[in-house]
């Protein structure tokens, strides 16, 4: 079933996967089974989700906006690693969405949404983000789905940050950055600024912050969307950003 489509079920509406359960679909899944993919009973899919891993399943009916499906085995165990907290500010809907679905992909544990003195929009659609967020965790082969939290202030996220875990800040037009770390923990955080970049004071107040090491995304002033992924891709460059303590030499 390696062409088959991946469903995410939420684990909350579902009971504990087994062979031979039956799952009904969400109104959403029948339409795109059936109406988008034209899908009918026989056909394979995968359904997964953070606690149950990834399961084959065949469609057992799939009509307008319902359906059923039968688990046959499970094809993966759950393995669910720690990746970044990715703290950002929102952005215009395009960019926000891009950070959320390149974010997923890149591995993002959660995203932290904060308000800075430069942000100019303070409203998320937290459903529509998570079906993004699903969407990419379909598409990417990932179990999980990241969590995506409410927007508070920046100097209350970052004080609220733990002490122990290591918090790279990317910066526009700094030419200081000290070599990473060869390893740091899993459960790290990645700070991007709005457009337009932090104001004076809180760029000062984030560099002189305990245990937050500025990161260098190179001579060119990047799009807060664009900053977002370069800064989650140089990471995973480390080895870090699906399993912490597996390095590239």
């Amino acid at each position: 079933m390696q062409d088959a489509p991946r469903l995410y079920i939420d684990p909350g509406h579902a009971s504990l996967f087994r062979p031979d359960a039956e799952l009904a679909l969400s109104p959403d899944h029948a339409r795109y089974l059936g109406t988008v993919l034209r899908l009918g009973p026989g056909d394979a899919v995968s359904v997964f989700n953070a606690r149950d891993g990834e399961w084959d399943a065949v469609l057992t009916g799939v009509r307008k906006d319902r359906g059923t499906l039968r688990l046959a085995e499970r094809r993966r165990m759950p393995d669910i690693r720690v990746g970044a907290t990715l703290f950002f500010a929102p952005l215009k809907r395009d960019a926000t969405d891009l950070v959320i679905r390149m974010g997923t992909e890149l591995g993002v544990s959660c995203f932290a949404p904060v308000m800075t003195a430069r942000t100019n929009t303070h409203r998320l659609n937290a459903e529509r983000l998570r079906a993004i967020a699903i969407e990419a965790a379909e598409q990417c082969e990932r179990l999980d789905v990241p969590r995506i939290d409410d927007p508070v202030p920046l100097v209350q996220a970052m004080e609220a940050w733990p002490a122990e875990l290591p918090l790279f800040a990317a910066m526009e037009r700094f030419d200081g950055a000290a070599a990473l770390p060869r390893e740091w923990a899993a459960g790290y955080g990645v700070l991007i600024g709005p457009e337009g970049g932090f104001a004076p004071e809180e760029r000062r107040w984030i560099e002189g912050r305990s245990g937050v090491t500025p990161l260098s995304l190179g001579a060119l002033v990047l799009r807060a969307d664009t900053a977002a992924c370069a800064a989650l891709a140089l990471l995973g460059a480390q080895g870090v950003l699906f399993d912490s303590h597996r390095l590239l030499k």
